[in-house]
């Protein structure tokens, strides 16, 4: 066995972050990795220039200046981390902007005007039969009462079309883009991306498991704080407005409290929930319904103190308390490699424990987890006659092309990656452990998956949101990964040390 403090780990664990981290960086914002980043040659700056070959000093001197431009631009769509700074930041303001009260405004007005319209449409219905109908004195009564009623919903409707929220061109669009989902393009041409994107996702991913206990909870806010606005925004089209800046702020916090204070962690979802409670009853003016009140809720839940004992199970088993995997001596030639050539790239104040027994074990959880996908895609395709519906209405209305041969071959592609992983990590009875492991984390990412699935199809979108081209938004990616953690934290922990101790393994 390696001895877990030799030179060669130590130096691997110098080197690996650096790579993994500019791996992740270079990848996630690569130009040409999906076509979704604009070049800036597509920007308005560059397209609107004035030729240079005009004979006015003052079109010479803007043409000048927007030409600079323009280079500058460029430039930037070189540097990885203006790149992604655009990219996230891009993409969080314009969920900020269709979160906002203009936004809840104009879905609540377009709530109450189609109301207004069955209404209408009802009572002229009624209006037109009590008209050709006898002409008694209830009759009489029931004609001026109708008569009332459709000139108050028609000034209602017009009161309605004339505000501003209704009119706004930015309103409308914004809209627009929680409604319609994107068309798609052809079938052959998205499969082909959608394979290749899967597999740079991957190498993102595993980059992002080993680049240190800080990068790893630090990106892990990010992604959580465009979750949740996806949520919001979700939870927003079914015409219910939970509150969002604590959702987001607490959520995040989980993840934070995870790494920093764990003994804390349990704490911070009923703190944040009596936060929102409180605010809820001292500063809005109308009380507050179920619905909002249980969304907040199970937006910091099932999107922040959820996941987030993936932070937890990271942080186990780092520096001495680390016992080496079966295959680090086969590292020792690429980790030396790595650590003379990268090593001074990335301050070591960023990098915390980059290799424990955590990310080990997340590692290939998640690989496991992302097989499974894979699994039940192929042998769902090519097997899948019997629908999950069939053992199960409820699964099988939420996701009707879901069949339980998919399944099957999800669970089976989970449990031989387990068992590949247990071995490495030296789990006792690693055939039995593996595949038990395997076989409840493709049924959890399954529950995970119809989870997003069943909250999507009531809130009547087929994504997300459309951060990653063809893929959807975070939640979208993450949906398998949020209820597989607590049963991940348990194995970690607990299981899995008390089988070595029960084998009298180390």
């Amino acid at each position: 066995m390696m001895n877990c403090k030799s030179n060669s780990q130590l130096d691997f664990r110098k080197a690996i972050p650096t790579v993994l981290t500019l791996l992740l960086l270079t990848i996630a914002t690569s130009p040409t990795a999906n076509g979704f980043i604009p070049s800036a040659a597509s920007s308005p700056r560059v397209s609107a220039l004035v030729s240079p070959n005009s004979k006015s000093p003052n079109v010479r001197v803007v043409s000048f200046i927007k030409t600079n431009h323009a280079v500058e631009e460029k430039a930037d769509t070189r540097n990885p981390l203006k790149q992604a700074y655009r990219i996230y930041t891009g993409y969080a303001e314009r969920l900020w902007k269709e979160t906002d009260p203009k936004a809840r405004s104009k879905i609540a007005n377009d709530k109450v005007a189609q109301t207004a319209r069955d209404m209408h449409h009802v009572l002229t219905s009624e209006h037109e039969t009590i008209s050709s109908s006898s002409s008694s004195d209830g009759d009489k009564k029931r004609l001026e009462a109708s008569a009332e009623l459709l000139k108050a919903c028609e000034s209602l409707l017009s009161t309605l079309d004339e505000t501003p929220e209704a009119s706004t061109p930015e309103a409308s669009t914004e809209v627009a883009t929680i409604e319609e989902p994107k068309a798609q393009p052809a079938k052959k041409e998205k499969k082909q991306r959608s394979i290749l994107f899967g597999a740079v996702m991957g190498a993102v991913v595993a980059c992002w498991v080993f680049s240190g206990n800080y990068i790893f909870t630090g990106l892990f806010c990010l992604m959580t704080i465009l979750g949740q606005l996806e949520y919001y925004r979700m939870i927003m089209n079914t015409g219910v407005f939970p509150a969002r800046r604590i959702s987001v702020i607490g959520a995040t916090s989980t993840f934070l409290t995870a790494l920093f204070a764990p003994d804390l962690h349990q704490l911070v979802l009923p703190m944040f929930g009596t936060w929102a409670m409180i605010w809820k009853l001292t500063m809005r003016r109308k009380i507050a319904t179920i619905p909002e009140i249980a969304t907040t809720f199970t937006g910091m839940f099932y999107l922040g103190y959820v996941p987030s004992f993936w932070v937890r199970i990271r942080t186990i088993g780092a520096g001495a308390m680390m016992e080496p995997t079966r295959l680090f001596p086969a590292t020792l030639a690429m980790r030396t490699f790595l650590e003379q050539k990268f090593g001074f790239l990335v301050p070591k104040l960023l990098v915390h424990s980059p290799i424990t027994s955590g990310s080990v074990f997340i590692f290939w959880s998640w690989i496991s987890l992302a097989f499974s996908d894979v699994g039940a895609y192929f042998v769902g395709r090519k097997f899948g006659k019997t629908k999950l519906g069939a053992i199960s209405p409820a699964a099988g209305t939420t996701s009707p092309n879901k069949s339980v041969e998919g399944v099957i071959g999800g669970c089976v592609a989970s449990a031989l990656l387990s068992i590949a992983g247990a071995w490495a990590q030296k789990w006792p009875y690693f055939f039995i452990t593996g595949a038990l492991h395997g076989t409840i984390l493709g049924l959890l990412g399954l529950i995970g998956d119809l989870t997003a699935s069943m909250l999507k199809r009531d809130a009547g979108l087929k994504d997300f949101g459309d951060l990653l081209p063809e893929h959807g938004g975070i939640m979208d990616r993450v949906d398998s990964f949020v209820w597989t953690a607590p049963y991940s934290w348990l194995v970690c922990a607990y299981i899995i040390p008390a089988l070595k101790a029960w084998a009298g393994t180390p």
